[in-house]
C-alpha cells in the first residue's frame, strides 16, 4: 500500500498542469520502484523515504529538479551530461520529456546504497 502524504498532494497542486503531471510521473515511478517507500515534506519538498533519505523532487520555473543526494549525481555523472548539475540536484527542462529509465536507475542505485548503509549500521553496531 502507498505510503503517501496529503501535503505531497498540496505542493503538487500549487503548480502548472505540466508541471503537477511531471511531479505526479516521479512519484508514480518512485512508488512503482519501491513499493515499501514513505513520502513526507522535508525542506519544503516532497522528500520520499526508504532506509533513510531516498530521493526529492521540486518543481522550478523552468525545471522540475530531482535531488538524489550527490551520490546518486556523481554516480549517473556521464548519462546527465546533457542536463544541468551540481552537486546534489539534477535539472529536467521542461521542454524535454523526462528520462524516467534514467531516473528508475537512480531510485535502485539510492535504493542499493541506503540498504548497505544500514547493514553497515547494524554490523557496527553488533561490535
Amino acid at each position: 500500500m502507498r505510503d503517501q502524504d496529503s501535503r505531497v498532494d498540496a505542493y503538487i497542486a500549487q503548480f502548472s498542469e505540466e508541471q503537477q503531471s511531471r511531479m505526479k510521473a516521479l512519484r508514480s515511478l518512485i512508488h512503482e520502484t519501491v513499493p515499501q517507500v514513505r513520502e513526507t515534506i522535508k525542506y519544503a519538498m516532497p522528500t520520499f523515504l526508504y532506509e533513510g533519505d531516498l530521493i526529492y523532487f521540486a518543481a522550478n520555473k523552468n525545471h522540475t529538479g530531482l535531488y538524489p543526494m550527490p551520490s546518486g549525481v556523481s554516480h549517473f555523472a556521464e548519462e546527465l551530461l546533457s542536463y544541468h548539475t551540481s552537486k546534489g540536484a539534477i535539472r529536467f527542462p521542461l521542454d524535454r520529456a523526462l528520462p524516467l529509465d534514467l531516473i528508475r536507475r537512480i531510485i535502485l542505485f539510492r535504493v542499493e546504497e541506503n540498504e548497505r548503509k544500514q547493514e553497515e549500521k547494524k554490523h557496527k553496531n553488533k561490535k
